[in-house]
């Protein structure tokens, strides 16, 4: 088995039990509470898609908006055959928590539709995304909700969905979606934002906790566009990637992996496996490997009670929503291994999406070496609050992540009120 499979655990309890740490620390009334708590919208959606073949297939999908007090939702869409309205919700409030930590103006949302797309043609996957746009095009739109890209989705879907919106409106609308491709409004850097955060967030860590960040042996499970793109610039700003993985299994070299090689290898046969220079391992191994860093790049539930106590790494950065459950951060917590949280450490992706929507509302278009520049002063800036935070009350890097962003949204809820 290449990666662990999750244990049977309801993701949205997970989340909120994560809230409800924060609230208590931060003493919020009930009412507060309650608000933040639920999400304030959830569209579940049935419908049907013509195949190839002529025979029409029914697909579920979901969009939850979790708060909109600090302005337009944003969140991903992701198509997968595990994806539940749990999830989802669950995304949805950690997408709140992840945009008010880097302090920008979203809220939270998520999507999924239940399909494997690897199952579809092209064709099908196009209609499929169409249908599904048009059955939550109501509740979305560049001032409301603003979907982008997340597992098993890309640019390709993200046009497909700018531009079924615009046709029913009768003219082009690109701030509807972010993650798009260039020719429609993407933004440069884009693709790489999420890896190049989770980077630049391991940096800081390692400087803030007084470790070596160059020659910091790392592990990554997980090798899609963020787990490679973060294994990539962390291996040129001087670390020693030893750990890899994805869908089919995992390799490791102690004296390290060149990660240039294992993107050319990955690209000529889709997999690691086989990667010269490597030793193939069990996935499960792969987390519990002797290493400074871990990074879970793949999918959430992945760090458990069953597991926690094994896991060797000194310090671990969440590039993967929900990685660490209650359980196993607590063992985390006793064992004195500091765990930056998800909605830090993979806020870079949220944060160049919020870059993008400005330059589509605004008609602009900034050069690549802008957009990094200011990612890279949102990410240390962020970091640097959330650890002063965290000196501060004597906590976690997550409590005080939590700390932060709750008290941002919560300030907005009360500034706002309620209507009527």
């Amino acid at each position: 088995m290449a990666i662990k499979e999750p244990e049977v655990l309801n993701p949205f309890e997970v989340a909120v039990a994560q809230f409800d740490v924060a609230a208590d620390r931060l003493k919020l009334g009930q009412d507060l509470r309650a608000i933040l708590r639920m999400p304030k919208r959830e569209v579940s959606v049935n419908f049907p898609v013509k195949m190839d073949d002529g025979s029409v297939r029914m697909f579920t999908g979901y969009r939850v908006q979790h708060n909109v007090h600090r302005g337009p939702s944003k969140g991903g869409i992701r198509y997968d055959l595990h994806v539940s309205l749990d999830e989802v919700r669950a995304l949805a409030m950690w997408m709140t928590w992840k945009c008010a930590v880097v302090n920008i103006p979203f809220g939270g949302a998520k999507g999924g539709v239940i399909v494997d797309p690897h199952d579809l043609t092209i064709g099908e996957l196009e209609r499929m995304t169409r249908r599904y746009a048009t059955e939550i095009a109501s509740v979305i739109g560049p001032e409301s909700d603003i979907p982008a890209p997340d597992v098993n989705t890309n640019p390709q879907v993200m046009a497909w969905i700018m531009d079924t919106y615009s046709m029913h409106h009768g003219y082009s609308i690109p701030a509807v979606v972010t993650g798009k491709p260039l020719a429609v409004g993407g933004s440069e850097g884009r693709m790489e934002a999420t890896g190049r955060g989770v980077a630049i967030t391991t940096r800081e860590a390692c400087h803030a906790l007084g470790m070596p960040f160059e020659g910091a042996r790392v592990v990554i499970q997980g090798f899609g566009n963020v787990g490679s793109i973060s294994a990539r610039i962390l291996h040129e700003m001087g670390c020693k990637i030893i750990g890899l993985s994805d869908i089919f299994g995992a390799v490791y070299n102690e004296s390290g992996i060149d990660v240039n090689l294992a993107l050319a290898h990955l690209k000529d046969h889709g997999r690691l496996s086989g990667l010269s220079g490597t030793t193939p391992i069990d996935g499960n191994d792969l987390l519990e490997l002797p290493c400074d860093i871990l990074i879970p790049a793949a999918l959430e539930g992945q760090l458990t009670q069953a597991n926690a106590d094994r896991i060797q790494a000194k310090l671990i950065v969440e590039a993967a929503n929900g990685p660490t459950t209650t359980e196993a951060d607590e063992i985390f917590h006793e064992r004195g291994i500091p765990v930056v949280p998800d909605i830090l450490a993979n806020a870079g992706g949220v944060t160049v999406s919020y870059f993008e929507w400005a330059q589509n509302l605004q008609h602009l278009s900034w050069a690549e070496s802008e957009v990094n520049a200011r990612l890279e002063q949102i990410m240390v800036r962020s970091f640097n609050a959330v650890n002063d935070i965290r000196k501060e009350k004597a906590c976690d890097f997550r409590l005080g992540a939590y700390l932060l962003s709750v008290s941002r949204v919560a300030e907005a809820a009360k500034v706002r009120g309620i209507y009527p």
